[in-house]
């Protein structure tokens, strides 16, 4: 029964009010009330707070949790109210029903919080995520790093296959010019023989011999003109002469000026008495072209091209021996260079140029020349004012006239080869002919074979003393034959008589002291190189 009136008295609610139980003290009792209603404001404000970031950040984790929490919030704040208002009116049931509410909404949420709990840690924190925001930018630096040095590494290597392919090309074109400079010497040695012939019968016509000395002239022109080709496919073997470069230059004058815009002048001086120097004659009149034609690039809209020659004593430059030089400076004032392209300017195949502008092999060309000349070149260049290039060569003694400052064959030659017979190797029937017809004159008598194999067999039938044998031919070249027929007969004497010859095959063959006659040669030419052959049979 007490039991049941207990519950009774619960569910009427028939207590007393709180304010009983506190003596009904105002001072108390207002405590309680304002206490009660400060913690249920704040209660009140939270569940909003929360509500309003919930609805703001939609994508943040554990949303769920957060209402709940709201819900919980706001019961509390609910029961703070019934406490003020129980203090005058005791209404407990409708204070138990609240406190129900929160019981549930509190239960709930630990229910839903604790399973979250090791996700909630999982999250990181500020430090965390600024340790991670680190280490992303390092990986996107890293990232970067690779992909520029990717970049990098894929323009290398276009530039190298660019390289590869223009290298390619070069070799293919000078192998191709290398062919049609060994032909046209060929046609150059049947007109070149064929004249010699002819002014040696036409003694009693001034008119003949003029016009025979006019096509002799225009065969040496042909001659220097392959020797520029043969230079540039790189099969012509470097002969350091003795030259003065004065006269050179003049005779290079029209060459350059035609070479250059008409907007361009040209001059050309010459300080007190130049040395003669060692150089290739073919080579450096290739070197001062390039130069010349680099200068015209560099001034397009026009502009001052100077040539000077001078005496220098260089020392203390790195490659090249203390000593006395002559400097021949090519110099423009058109657009320069900058210090970054000068520094590169003598490397193979670098050219500032467009494609199909230029191959970069001038200057690098200019440089090698030097150096095998055992001199050096310099440049000097500036962005804006232009550029001057001097090439420093060794100083020689007397200069040594060309080969063809002479043709009168001199009669003690001839007389070395009376009655001599040798052997004359070339594939070109045309070309014996002459060679034949010309020995003849020497009062020699000559075999003819158009190859290799023919030729050795000729020589095993008649063991010629002498064999004047091209380079160039088909199947066996001429330095192939040579070292079977010195096998086989090795006082045979071996003049090569070629327009296309590889000078290291030859050397392996003959060594150093090998006869070479560039075509097309003279009568003259020819007699010296059998009379010198002869002496080395007989010595």
């Amino acid at each position: 029964m007490a039991v049941a009136n207990t519950i009774r008295a619960l569910l009427t609610a028939s207590y007393a009010p709180h304010g009983y139980c506190l003596l009904w003290q105002p001072w108390l009792i207002w405590i309680h009330a304002v206490s009660d209603t400060i913690i249920a404001a704040s209660y009140f404000s939270i569940p909003l707070a929360l509500v309003a970031f919930v609805r703001k950040r939609r994508d943040i984790a554990f949303g769920g949790v957060f209402w709940m929490f709201a819900l919980f919030i706001l019961a509390c704040g609910t029961t703070h109210i019934l406490s003020i208002w129980n203090l005058w009116h005791g209404n407990y049931g409708v204070e138990a029903f609240v406190k129900l509410i929160t019981a549930a909404a509190s239960l709930l949420t630990a229910v839903l919080l604790w399973p979250l709990l090791p996700k909630a840690i999982a999250l990181p924190s500020p430090s965390r995520l600024r340790e991670a925001n680190d280490a992303l930018s390092s990986r996107i630096v890293e990232r970067d790093a690779a992909v520029a040095a990717l970049h990098a590494e894929i323009s290398e290597r276009e530039k190298a296959e660019a390289a590869l392919l223009q290298s390619r090309k070069m070799e293919a074109i000078g192998q191709l010019t290398g062919g049609i400079a060994h032909d046209f010497n060929n046609l150059l040695q049947i007109i070149s023989g064929s004249l010699d012939l002819m002014s040696s019968r036409i003694d009693d016509d001034p008119r003949l011999l003029r016009l025979t000395s006019n096509a002799i002239g225009a065969v040496r022109r042909g001659k220097r003109l392959t020797n520029q080709l043969l230079a540039f496919s790189r099969l012509q073997r470097l002969e350091l002469r003795a030259i003065d470069v004065p006269p050179l230059i003049e005779e290079m004058r029209d060459l350059l000026a035609r070479s250059i815009d008409p907007s361009i002048s040209l001059s050309i001086t010459c300080e007190g008495e130049p040395y003669t120097v060692l150089a290739d004659r073919v080579q450096l009149e290739l070197a001062l072209l390039n130069l010349t034609l680099n200068a015209r690039d560099a001034m397009p809209n026009g502009g001052k091209l100077m040539i000077s020659v001078s005496n220098r004593l260089l020392a203390g430059q790195d490659g090249v021996e203390d000593g006395e030089y002559l400097a021949i400076s090519v110099a423009d004032n058109g657009i320069g260079m900058s210090p970054e392209i000068a520094q590169r300017v003598f490397e193979p195949f670098f050219t500032t140029k467009p494609v199909g502008a230029g191959s970069g092999l001038g200057l690098s060309m200019v440089f090698g020349m030097t150096r095998q000349s055992g001199g050096t070149v310099m440049l000097d260049s500036t962005l804006g004012s232009g550029t001057t290039v001097t090439i420093y060569l060794r100083r020689a003694g007397a200069p040594q006239p060309p080969n063809d400052a002479d043709d009168t064959v001199d009669p003690l030659d001839i007389e070395k080869l009376k009655g001599l017979t040798l052997l004359v190797v070339d594939d070109e029937a045309d070309v014996r002919d002459v060679i034949a017809t010309i020995v003849s004159d020497f009062g020699c008598s000559a075999l003819q074979a158009s190859d290799g194999q023919h030729a050795l067999q000729l020589i095993e039938q008649h063991r010629p003393p002498v064999m004047v044998i091209d380079f160039a031919m088909p199947g066996m070249n001429g330095a192939d034959v040579a070292r079977i027929a010195l096998a086989r007969q090795p006082e045979i004497q071996v003049v090569f008589a070629t327009g296309f010859s590889q000078s290291a095959a030859i050397t392996e063959v003959m060594g150093s002291a090998a006869i070479v006659l560039r075509k097309p040669f003279t009568a003259s030419d020819f007699a010296r190189a059998l009379a010198r052959a002869v002496e080395r049979k007989d010595a």
